[in-house]
């Protein structure tokens, strides 16, 4: 009996290793293949669609100002509309969350951003909320979220695999499974790693400076971020988006790696 068990957990893990490592899928926008266990951009849309709800209710639900989020909606659909992220298989849309405390902003897989009241009126212009949605986009693009995803399908074996392998967006009774309830839960409370938050700012730079706005615009937005905290409690941005050492250093290396020549003229700030 031992030995049977023994056999079945190494055949589960050469299975699960196999189905992470086995497969790959190359990104055009981050240029960079990709470990994502067969998700799909649709299925990521639909988890995002179906997670989005509970991700307003955890911060009072949608801000009621409509001047608030015409202004999200705004600069969002500008990044969209004039970056490369334009080119991508996912639906953006943008919300504002009613919670004036809070200072924090998410991307939930397939397209829903979302920043809180407290994060935007603390921005001073255009190019800073750029500066937000254009890194939450990167983690979409950049499909951030899969990659939890399917490591944490490797973490739990063959159950994470089988969830999604019979997923189907437009099947109502795939959406209400208990397996998928619980894997929207954990995209909720999802913390990005050191590294997605370095390709996220990479791609920040990008998507603000092809939208026509100073790229520069994100290190004013981190030094904003960093003269919000409370005695010595950081906002909580940084509890759900790990800070790097140096990370002011670091956008102003990729904004000189994108402009070796200097920034155009003309870029909103």
């Amino acid at each position: 009996m031992s030995r049977g068990r023994l056999l079945i957990a190494l055949v589960v893990a050469a299975i699960s290793l196999l189905g992470y490592f086995g497969s790959s899928v190359f990104n055009p926008i981050t240029e960079e293949k990709q470990h994502v266990a067969g998700i799909t951009p649709e299925q990521e849309v639909a988890l995002g669609l179906q997670a989005a709800p509970e991700m307003a209710q955890q911060f009072g639900g949608l801000d009621p100002d409509p001047q608030f989020q015409a202004r999200v909606d705004q600069i969002g659909e500008r990044l969209v509309s004039r970056s490369v992220a334009g080119q991508s298989p996912y639906r953006f849309d943008f919300h504002v969350l009613d919670d004036p405390q809070t200072i924090n902003a998410f991307a939930l897989p397939g397209g829903q951003v979302f920043i809180t009241e407290g994060l935007l009126r603390r921005l001073e212009t255009g190019g800073q909320l750029a500066g937000v949605l254009g890194h939450e986009i990167a983690h979409v693009v950049g499909r951030h979220g899969a990659e939890h995803i399917a490591k944490q399908q490797l973490t739990q074996g063959l159950t994470g695999a089988a969830v999604l392998a019979t997923y189907d967006p437009s099947d109502p009774s795939s959406r209400g499974s208990a397996a998928v309830a619980a894997m929207i839960g954990q995209l909720v409370t999802m913390r990005f790693g050191r590294q997605d938050e370095l390709e996220a700012d990479r791609l920040g730079v990008r998507f603000t400076s092809e939208a026509g706005y100073d790229p520069r615009s994100m290190v004013a937005l981190m030094k904003i971020l960093e003269a919000s905290s409370e005695g010595n409690r950081p906002p909580e941005f940084f509890s759900t988006h790990p800070n790097p050492e140096n990370r002011i250093q670091r956008i102003q290396a990729a904004v000189q790696e994108r402009f070796p020549n200097g920034l155009p003229q003309g870029l909103e700030p």
